[in-house]
């Protein structure tokens, strides 16, 4: 029963998935972030090509 404890304790299998967890939140994060500080820019600049379409294809 002792030996069975101290397996118990000594495991950290578990800390390692939590910080593959932290890790993948962190990563999510800060593509979130990027994403939404690009936003803009990729709005204007698909503005732009869409408008340059338009008045390729009525040419």
């Amino acid at each position: 029963m002792k030996n069975l404890a101290n397996k118990f304790l000594n495991d950290d299998s578990g800390a390692t998935a939590i910080e593959y967890g932290l890790i993948a939140a962190l990563v999510s994060v800060a593509a979130i972030a990027a994403l939404t500080a690009m936003g803009g820019s990729l709005n204007t600049m698909f503005t732009a090509v869409s408008t340059a379409l338009t008045g390729a294809v009525a040419e």
